[in-house]
């Protein structure tokens, strides 16, 4: 038997294992993109609507533009912060990215 007889016997073998490894490989970076990317970014985005969730009055807070100040009122969709003795600003709850330290 020839060679050029044998190869496309080859390519029939080598095609089944081939779509099989395609697969498994196509599976193992779906779950690693889920366990390394998804996964904790949704963590994290509960975490932080937990912490606006119970955001109240008297909360020490820093915004994502680095400002301090102590929270003296919140409302549905903002907060408002007291900078300093005549200063308040008001800021959408998501612009909160911390609370430093609890009311108690």
């Amino acid at each position: 038997m020839e060679l050029t007889a044998l190869l496309p016997l080859m390519q029939q073998g080598a095609g089944g294992g081939s779509m099989t490894t395609t697969f498994i490989t196509f599976a193992l970076v779906i779950a690693i993109f889920y366990f390394l990317i998804i996964r904790p970014q949704n963590k994290k985005k509960k975490e932080t609507q937990a912490m606006l969730s119970t955001l109240s009055k008297g909360d020490k807070v820093a915004s994502i533009g680095g400002i301090r100040g102590i929270v003296q009122s919140v409302k549905d969709d903002s907060v408002v912060v007291k900078v300093d003795d005549e200063t308040k600003l008001e800021f959408n709850k998501s612009a909160i990215s911390n609370v430093l330290e609890k009311s108690s």
